[in-house]
């Protein structure tokens, strides 16, 4: 199984304010008297633990990694210890005094209302998933207090050192390599794969007209515009910087032989004939370490905190009195 523990845990413990507010109505419920955990007394609810595991198997599946049967036990797994993760972090930052800034938990709630047409339709959508709007601000307190505690107890004191981040740059330079890439428009005249020997003669017939004009000095964007049946003809037909393997061989092929601003021949391809032409063209390079020192930097600082937070989890379990009861998903 790919190893996709520490994002759950990141993304239980340390969720934006839309997650919330898909389950913040499930803790503690009335009336939910199973659990799946206690911690330190504090009870973990089914309901929370089964919507959580159902809301991570559908980030999963639009992710493209739908979880097989052999992979739910140790998702189960991962998602318990998370919430057991986030129960602890919400504790702690309890004991330490931190203060949620109730401005901020207004303000988000305020951005969840902005994706309602009006109060009306966000209340019968609160009520539609038994949410309230108290309940949505609570978890949104938490959430906060538990971003509060990590940035102080974690996130504030990483930092990454100019050293650390040319020596990470020195030993990974295949990270910073660049491939040969050409940014080109085309105009395309659609052709279905069962068209009739009449369709496609059509098709030919327009692709040519439209070649005639290219040929006559017309500008290529607006033709595009006025005549490609791809979706990035309002862009002129404007594909942006690709790279080989990014697009059918034939088109590809077709692209990679162009110089700026040369103009193909008709090119056929499962989508239908195209013409292309190629505005721009970069060559194979490596990235500069100050071109990637700042994202480079960023991106090992956001690695550290993440293994560091699971370090300071990890001591707070230690501490903790921690009770598994995990149920089986129906």
């Amino acid at each position: 199984m790919t190893n996709h523990r520490g994002w759950i845990t990141i993304a239980v413990f340390l969720f934006a304010a839309l997650a919330v507010a898909t389950f913040a109505g499930a803790q503690d419920k009335a009336g939910d008297s199973e659990t799946v955990a206690v911690v330190n007394g504090k009870a973990i609810s089914r309901t929370l633990y089964e919507q959580e595991l159902t809301r991570i198997e559908s980030r999963m599946m639009q992710m493209g990694q739908p979880v097989d049967p052999a992979q739910l036990e140790q998702l189960k797994s991962d998602v318990l210890d998370a919430l057991i993760s986030r129960e602890l972090l919400y504790q702690e930052s309890m004991k330490q005094g931190i203060k949620t800034d109730e401005a901020a938990v207004a303000e988000q709630m305020e951005a969840i209302k902005s994706r309602f047409p009006d109060e009306a339709q966000f209340q019968a959508a609160m009520q539609q998933m038994n949410l309230t709007e108290e309940g949505i601000k609570d978890e949104m307190t938490r959430d906060s207090a538990i971003r509060q505690l990590v940035d102080k107890e974690v996130a504030g004191k990483v930092t990454v050192s100019d050293e650390e981040t040319k020596a990470f740059y020195d030993a990974h330079q295949e990270m910073f390599k660049q491939p040969e890439r050409v940014r080109a428009s085309h105009i395309l005249v659609t052709v279905a794969e069962d068209a009739s020997q009449a369709d496609r003669d059509a098709a030919m017939k327009k692709i040519k007209d439209i070649q005639k004009r290219v040929n006559a000095g017309e500008d290529f964007a607006e033709l595009a515009k006025a005549h490609s049946q791809c979706p990035s003809a309002q862009k002129g037909g404007d594909l942006g910087f690709f790279r080989r393997g990014q697009m059918v061989k034939p088109f590809e092929e077709a692209a990679f032989a162009l110089k700026p601003g040369e103009v193909s021949d008709i090119v056929e391809t499962q989508f239908g004939y195209h013409i292309i032409k190629v505005t721009e063209r970069a060559e194979a390079s490596t990235a500069s370490y100050d071109e990637v020192k700042e994202r480079l930097a960023n991106h090992l600082k956001q690695e550290e905190i993440k293994k560091q937070a699971g370090e300071y989890v990890e001591a707070l379990k230690a501490k903790a009195k921690i009770e598994r009861t995990p149920p089986e998903k129906p």
